[in-house]
């Protein structure tokens, strides 16, 4: 079968191979975890790299491309290969989302691996081994967590809504509902922020720019799937496996939300 031709069954099949995949990676890691393993620092000494994040990432690599050696890699701990954009399905991995957080002995780390086809994700796996957390989610399927249905929060009228935001721009958030608004404490992972949007303790996030590809890919999809949405200030769903992999400023939430977020996002970006 052709890759074009891949079907929904397909997909599932591809979803157990990145969740095996995954689960082994994050067992790698947490073999590590609380350890003390090695870190050095990259881009320009602004962001850390542990000897688990290889390790893992290798466990990914190795066992992915062995199983789909016509499928791409893009990869936040592999030297971008271009032949990626010739490939019209693609692995997306971040080995450890949060490894500041990983570092530092704090459980909020995932491992997160997507399939990316036509630069939209179509399998989609979170694993954070060291809460015993699996989300999981393909193209037309539901989201699922630890093998369980989850939805994104259906807030109320009155209801306080929590959003995960910066302390100095929370306050922005209050008159674009007529709900009150608290702020979520900082989640060091990206990927696993998302999760909790799709899985219904948060309500939304302002995401920060320069958010990767391998940050969002697999998230997105456990987002879509829960009932939530992941936007530019355009209004705009994400594409991924471009030549430039980096995002712009991004909001996240239940998608009755999602239009309140990205507005007053929007009041928050110089003009």
């Amino acid at each position: 079968m052709s890759d074009e031709a891949r079907s929904v069954v397909d997909w599932e099949a591809d979803l157990q191979l990145i969740r095996t995949a995954a689960v082994a990676a994050g067992q790698t890691a947490l073999g590590y975890f609380r350890k003390g393993p090695d870190v050095r620092w990259k881009n320009e000494g602004r962001s850390p790299v542990s000897e688990a994040d290889l390790a893992a990432n290798d466990v990914l690599k190795t066992r992915l491309l062995a199983a789909r050696p016509d499928y791409g890699w893009l990869s936040e701990e592999t030297d971008d290969d271009r032949s990626r954009l010739s490939r019209e399905t693609v692995f997306v991995v971040d080995p450890i989302d949060g490894t500041r957080a990983f570092i530092a002995g704090k459980e909020l780390w995932c491992v997160s691996v997507a399939v990316v086809h036509g630069g939209q994700p179509v399998a989609g796996i979170l694993y954070a081994p060291a809460l015993d957390e699996l989300f999981e989610a393909v193209a037309s399927g539901p989201a699922l967590k630890n093998g369980d249905p989850i939805f994104v929060r259906e807030a109320k009228p009155g209801e306080t809504l929590h959003l995960a935001a910066a302390e100095d721009t929370i306050g922005m958030f209050a008159g674009a509902y007529g709900n009150p608004v608290a702020r979520v404490p900082h989640v060091p992972s990206l990927a696993y922020r998302l999760a909790m949007v799709a899985d219904g303790r948060i309500d939304g996030t302002l995401v920060k720019k320069n958010a990767h590809d391998w940050d969002l890919a697999a998230a997105d999809l456990i987002l879509a799937r829960a009932g939530g949405g992941l936007a530019d200030l355009t209004e705009t769903s994400l594409s991924y496996n471009r030549p430039e992999v980096v995002h712009g400023v991004l909001c996240a939430a239940a998608r009755p939300l999602l239009p309140g977020l990205i507005a007053a996002s929007r009041s928050l970006e110089p003009h």
